[in-house]
């Protein structure tokens, strides 16, 4: 039974779209065209005054919609592959440009954490937002030593709509599990549970500013990112100081292409950043759409808004690491192997018929630079092989597999000729080398000696219980013999008694039956 609150929230999303007239494109498409006609009986159809492109459209709908649909527009502007330009293009205002709130509240949150008022903590404060996203604007300041900053401040209302969303799409994958079996395979709640859980460690700024911490002490010095440091004595849960970047929004080509940045580094880079937060520091940046990054030209990036991070178990790290390098060597029988021994197709899949499957999906785009890839048609055929052997999705890896088309994402706009794979590969090959080689396991063996130096006293105590233990062992299982040879004996004497009982009666009573 779905609850109220869920169902006014659908009532209002089905309002918002049919007010921007978004109903009209919905039953223009194949599936709807042949009650295309009921687009007549919307109020907005006869109300509106003028038409406005079904870009900006689509966009004002995700912003009345809220923080949850403002991500969703964000995450598809990285992909102009996948987009028509005039909706990619509108998508992109999404990822800082969506329409702040009022100043005056702001200000009002500000003085309300810092528990003084806004002139008393800044030398100077701009009321004017210089960035407005779905869950926080950002406002220019510069603090009485002088120095200038940023002060990030949650919207007043932005977590009692995200939860009334997290509770719809509850819902519908609850009722999509229920009525359709690829649901059930893609593990739709559990995947809503995930992303309500990084969405909703969004709203603390006290949670960014240390994933800010701890990524700036990662890239320290790093010729790669810089990280801004974060002010703690003006940081709480509602705001967020941080220092000043200034830099070229990464999706500003024209500009880039003026100041003279060298794409083919910066795209090579990317790629590296992304390897080296996953696999060497298990830490990485969640949230790089092209409003999150900026660029130091020519080729160094800037980073900012880290409040979805994402890290993996030990597990799944090595896992992946071996499967990407499977996957770049072309070894797809490896990559048959690990995905039926880690459960994510069923064991009784035929790793055959797997490989055969998984080949006939990459080969094509090997030694391919990414403009020559069909990244629509590649994800297609993915799912197509994914419904066939019923793979399973894993949860735990959305937000990494979001990452890591966003990057690819980034690499395509800056420097299409980018070979994505030559540039992984020697990657993962060192840090397979640095993690798993020999001198890796003799670095392993040293951290762990002051640990075994420490207990060295008690070994000849413990080896003594041991052989004692063994010993009593021992003897139990020598008296445990004997207990069971004796029991033996007995049955046996039993049998043999029973069994000439049986003969004895079985014989008195033939004698008695030739008697009569």
């Amino acid at each position: 039974m779905i609850q109220p609150k869920v169902l006014i929230r659908l009532i209002h999303i089905n309002w918002v779209m049919m007010f921007h007239g978004l109903d009209e494109l919905v039953l223009k498409t194949h599936l709807f065209r042949p009650i295309r006609y009921l687009v007549y009986l919307s109020p907005h159809y006869w109300l509106k005054k003028e038409k406005e492109s079904r870009g900006v459209r689509i966009r004002r709908t995700l912003e009345d919609l809220g923080p949850i649909y403002v991500k969703f527009g964000q995450a598809l502007s990285t992909r102009k592959d996948l987009l028509p330009e005039d909706i990619a293009n509108e998508l992109v205002k999404l990822q800082d440009k969506v329409p702040p709130f009022n100043s005056d509240v702001a200000i009002e949150i500000i003085e309300q954490s810092l528990a003084m008022p806004v002139s008393q903590a800044f030398a100077e404060f701009d009321p004017k937002p210089l960035a407005s996203a779905s869950v926080a604007q950002v406002h220019t300041a510069v603090l009485h030593s002088g120095k200038e900053v940023v002060v990030k401040v949650l919207r007043p209302d932005v977590e009692t709509r995200i939860h009334a969303d997290v509770s719809l799409m509850y819902e519908v994958a609850k009722i999509a599990e229920r009525f359709w079996d690829d649901a059930r395979r893609l593990r739709a709640v559990e995947v809503v549970a995930e992303f309500e859980k990084t969405t909703l460690d969004e709203l603390d700024l006290v949670r960014e500013a240390s994933n800010a911490a701890k990524l700036r002490r990662n890239f320290k010095d790093s010729d790669y990112l810089y990280v801004p440091d974060i002010h703690w004595d003006y940081t709480r849960k509602k705001i967020m100081v941080m220092e000043r970047i200034y830099g070229i929004p990464i999706g500003d080509i024209p500009q880039l292409r003026e100041q003279g940045a060298d794409f083919k580094a910066l795209a090579e880079r990317g790629v590296q950043i992304f390897f080296t937060q996953v696999f060497r520091d298990n830490f990485f940046h969640a949230d790089m759409h092209p409003g999150n990054i900026f660029v130091d030209v020519p080729d160094k990036y800037i980073a900012v808004d880290f409040g979805i991070v994402g890290s993996l178990s030990l597990t799944d790290q090595r896992y992946l690491a071996e499967n990407f390098l499977a996957f770049f060597n072309r070894d797809y029988n490896r990559v048959a192997q690990m995905h039926i021994e880690s459960g994510w197709v069923p064991h009784t899949t035929r790793i055959e018929d797997f490989e055969m499957a998984i080949r006939s999906v990459c080969e094509p785009i090997f030694e391919k630079p990414l403009k020559d890839i069909s990244f629509g048609l590649l994800l297609l055929r993915l799912f197509q092989t994914a419904r066939r052997f019923d793979m399973v999705v894993q949860p735990q890896l959305v937000l990494l597999q979001k990452t890591l088309l966003n990057i690819e994402g980034l690499g395509r706009d800056l420097y299409p000729e980018l070979d994505l794979w030559k540039t992984a590969k020697p990657f993962l090959e060192d840090w397979f080398h640095k993690r798993l080689g020999p001198k890796a396991k003799i670095k392993e063996a040293l951290k762990k000696f002051p640990e075994v130096a420490e207990n060295f006293p008690e070994v000849p105590n413990l080896l003594f219980q041991a052989l004692d233990g063994a010993a009593n062992a021992n003897r139990q299982l020598t008296e445990h013999n004997q207990e069971m040879v004796r029991i033996r004996k007995q049955l046996e004497s039993n049998y043999n008694s029973t069994l000439m009982a049986i003969i004895v009666s079985a014989t008195l009573l033939g004698l008695a039956i030739l008697a009569q």
